[in-house]
């Protein structure tokens, strides 16, 4: 039953993820991605936090750890166009990838991740 919990629980932060993704996308990109295509998106982002290493990353004196915005986008872009979910440039993903990352630490801030 907790199982069923954290699953609900995380199909609505991804929902809530989603909205502020599209919403903090500029004018000219909101009808560049579907909702389905930014859920991809968002499980990408998740995939490379895994697989780079960047999870397991000493942080600084100041407890911070170098994550390269950039370096995501590129991955989201490589990965979307060998999956066939679209063909997508780093700089168009940025913008996914900036949403993310301030809802993430939105999220943080209000003590809900």
């Amino acid at each position: 039953m907790a199982e069923e919990k954290d699953i609900w629980e995380e199909s609505l932060d991804d929902e809530k993820t989603m909205r502020y993704i599209r919403a903090y996308l500029p004018q000219e990109l909101k009808d560049k991605f579907t909702d389905d295509q930014i859920y991809y998106f968002i499980d990408l982002i998740d995939e490379y936090y895994v697989n780079s290493g960047v999870l397991d990353a000493k942080p600084d004196q100041e407890g911070c750890v170098d994550i390269n915005l950039e370096d995501i986008a590129a991955y989201i872009s490589s990965e979307s166009s060998k999956d066939a979910v679209g063909e997508f440039t780093p700089e168009e993903l940025l913008f996914v990838v900036q949403g993310e990352w301030e809802y993430a630490e939105k999220a943080f801030e209000e003590g809900e991740g």
